[in-house]
């Protein structure tokens, strides 16, 4: 009997698709209306001890491409393609007690659907791991299905320090009762490093990954950054169809790397098509932001095709046996091999493997030692 349901680190969820940590995800009444849309789970926006005031500009912004130019641009043009989202707002401006108080009423509304507490604390200082731990305690106590640890976020010392990661990992692993993930930073040195220090202190899952460091682009006319606050910019988190390639590059590696592990692919998904590259890689649920965000901010036509795909997927997959996502996790995993393992070009072959086409030279002779 075919299903769209999945178990993930022991949590139940309807479907494998979530929103992930970002403006969707950020109030109550969007949390609910997502589960009224039909997410299997959302990850609240990441959440603090104390309440943080974020930047006064634009919080997010989409850029998007002209097809007469080619121009990547936040500026709203006819005929102009989606390229990224961009945003520099990291986490909810509201502190623990208030999601806790929220958490607990999503809970009591939608019992059956899956919510799951983004959290971040300082990376340093005395009372650091005991932060996070309160914070693992007041989501948890609040009804939060799982955690998920931020090492993406604003604490650049923990997307960049194994020790440090894997000791707020081990700490909030100490009062957990429940799943507990690590979510890695884009621009990691080695996300394989990195999600071993996860793995090894712990960690059920983990979810790969948050935005790309990057910049808005500066207006040719007005020479200023087209997101600025009082003429200054700094670096914010890229998202959204762009990142796809890079995204599954890295899902890849970790899934290739630690095969029996648990991961939730993020980057890029805005059909089927982009979740089923996730779950043949290896990884169980994905998450989706910006997709959602253009979509009535929560997506409803998002999951929609999303779970239309899945459907469709399984019916003409049936003469297979595949009858869930994990009948076909990680069927194209193997894959994905070292660049020395790629064959190579015949003697008889020419240089250029597309002679003639756009972007290659005519083909040359091959020169022989």
């Amino acid at each position: 009997m075919r299903t769209r349901a999945v178990t993930f680190t022991g949590i139940r969820f309807e479907n494998p698709f979530l929103l992930a940590s970002a403006p969707p995800t950020e109030s109550e009444s969007n949390i609910l209306r997502a589960f009224d849309a039909g997410w299997g789970g959302v990850v609240v926006r990441t959440i603090g001890l104390r309440r943080v005031t974020n930047v006064a500009g634009p919080r997010a912004a989409f850029l998007r491409t002209s097809p007469d130019n080619h121009r990547i641009s936040t500026k709203d043009r006819s005929g102009s393609t989606l390229h990224a989202s961009w945003h520099w707002e990291m986490i909810s401006e509201r502190a623990l007690d208030w999601w806790m108080t929220t958490i607990r009423r999503i809970k009591d509304a939608y019992p059956t659907r899956i919510v799951i507490a983004s959290i971040i604390a300082e990376s340093e200082g005395d009372s650091a791991l005991r932060d996070w731990q309160l914070l693992a305690e007041g989501c948890q106590d609040a009804g939060a299905d799982g955690l998920e640890c931020n090492f993406a976020a604003g604490a650049v010392s923990l997307s960049s320090n194994d020790r440090l990661r894997s000791a707020v990992t081990e700490a909030v692993k100490e009062v957990a009762k429940v799943p507990v993930w690590g979510k890695l930073a884009p621009g990691a040195r080695d996300v394989v490093v990195e999600a071993d220090a996860c793995f090894r202190s712990g960690a059920d899952a983990v979810v790969s990954s948050n935005g790309f460091p990057s910049l808005p682009a500066i207006d040719p006319d007005t020479l200023e950054f087209e997101i600025n606050v009082d003429g200054l910019v700094s670096s914010g988190g890229l998202g959204g169809p762009a990142i796809l390639p890079q995204s599954l590059a890295a899902m890849a590696r970790l899934c290739v790397a630690f095969p029996n592990r648990a991961f939730s692919g993020v980057g890029g998904v805005s059909d089927f098509s982009q979740a089923l590259s996730y779950f043949l890689l290896g990884a169980g649920t994905v998450q989706v932001c910006t997709a959602a965000m253009v979509d009535q901010t929560v997506g409803p036509n998002v999951i929609r095709r999303l779970n239309v795909g899945l459907d469709t997927f399984m019916s003409r997959h049936a003469d297979k046996g595949w009858n869930c996502v994990d009948d076909f996790r990680g069927l194209r995993r193997a894959r994905v091999v070292e660049p020395s393992l790629i064959r190579r070009l015949t003697e008889d072959q020419p240089v250029s493997g597309h002679p003639g086409t756009e972007g290659y030279a005519a083909p040359e002779p091959r020169v022989r030692a």
